[in-house]
């Protein structure tokens, strides 16, 4: 079912044609995936080869959100990002960019240098919502939540995700330009998490498009006793999951695998099909 699309930068996604792909990129040297840096050069080199082993959205986050991590503020996050966004657009002004804060005043800053998508593990705060609107920019909210504690874990998050897409579009948002994800890891027990991933379909229900990250994280390694760097096949197994179940936009570090993955479950699951398929 077509839910519109996300046009940016001369590109059209088409929300339920297929599962798009973002790579993630992580400027910060306490990433919990062990595949962040600091380093601009080394960065962007990242930011690259992600690019080119398929990503149709690249993600750059300048703060580690890993449990325990230490909050930097907005100078330092700039410091980080900044360079390797202005490497990256200086080379490449055509791939869409989602900016990883939620912090207002730093994705003003991207947002101008080429930055596209607000990514805030926080959800919508007013602040947020504010610096969306006046840039003109689509957003990926998040739930989030400091303690661990549901009736109904499921029911709780789809009601707190369909109330913040309803705020956004009551202050002028378009419906496709919401893009909403259930933040697995963030707030959730590892049982959590599994609810949540066994209902996929009621998230995409609530008829905005939809991002699932479940890349590399705990849950993962908990089930398959590999350490963070050795899970990308339990990682396929929920990307795999998210297709069929209708999810638009799957977030992962290990870009070319997950790529393959979401062809195979698209053309099972949405009868997708590569260009050229019938030559």
């Amino acid at each position: 079912m077509s839910r519109g699309s996300l046009t940016l930068r001369g590109r059209s996604l088409a929300w339920g044609a297929r599962t798009y792909v973002m790579g993630v990129v992580n400027i910060t040297p306490d990433s919990f995936s062990q595949d962040g840096t600091s380093d601009p050069d080394a960065a962007t080199a990242i930011a690259i080869h992600q690019r080119d082993a398929g990503s149709d959205i690249l993600d750059f986050g300048a703060e580690s959100t890993r449990p325990g991590h230490q909050p930097i503020d907005e100078a330092t996050e700039l410091s980080r990002l900044m360079p390797v966004l202005e490497r990256f657009r200086a080379q490449d002004r055509s791939t869409i960019l989602s900016i990883d804060t939620f912090k207002p005043a730093v994705f003003r800053r991207a947002h101008a240098a080429g930055g596209d998508i607000l990514n805030s593990i926080w959800g919508l705060d007013e602040a947020l919502l504010d610096v969306v609107i006046e840039c003109g920019a689509p957003v990926i909210a998040m739930h989030n939540k400091q303690v661990a504690v549901y009736r109904d874990v499921v029911d709780e998050v789809l009601a707190s995700l369909d109330a913040t897409a309803q705020q956004a579009v009551r202050r002028g948002m378009t419906p496709e330009n919401v893009i909403l994800d259930p933040g697995i890891g963030f707030g959730k027990t590892a049982d959590h998490n599994l609810e949540i991933l066994g209902a996929l379909e009621r998230l995409v229900a609530l008829g905005f498009p939809t991002i699932l990250g479940t890349s590399r994280k705990s849950t993962i390694g908990k089930l398959t006793g590999k350490p963070v760097t050795d899970r990308v096949y339990g990682t396929a197994a929920t990307v795999a999951l998210a297709a069929a179940a209708g999810i638009d936009i799957v977030r992962v570090h290990d870009v070319e695998p997950a790529r393959d993955v979401v062809h195979v479950a698209d053309a099972i699951a949405r009868k997708w099909r590569p260009e050229g398929w019938g030559a």
